[in-house]
């Protein structure tokens, strides 16, 4: 019986003062969260908390369970500290304010 393939994907995630790049082999459909899970990635980083983190493959947000493909790339995002509207928004004002 064949041996099911292997593919080559990249987990990264990103916090102040941390860079994570994790190259991991998974087998053929393979999730993303099991992907994340068997890095150990999870382990060594406790703070990450995958029910409060979004994830995506190059940029795009993805569910836990899609599929993985050749070469992806499983980036973790941290939750907003704050809604970059809202920010916009009093800097606008506060610029205004300045130049009246």
């Amino acid at each position: 019986m064949a041996e099911p393939a292997r593919l080559q994907v990249q987990i990264c995630y990103a916090a102040p003062g941390l860079q994570v790049l994790k190259d991991i082999e998974v087998q053929e459909g393979c999730t993303i969260q099991q992907a994340i899970m068997g890095s150990g990635l999870l382990r060594e980083h406790p703070a990450i908390d995958l029910t409060a983190c979004r994830v995506g493959i190059y940029g795009k947000v993805k569910e836990l369970d899609t599929p993985l493909r050749a070469r992806d790339r499983i980036e973790i995002y941290r939750p907003l500290i704050a809604d970059p509207k809202d920010s916009r928004r009093r800097r606008v004002a506060h610029k205004e304010k300045a130049t009246r």
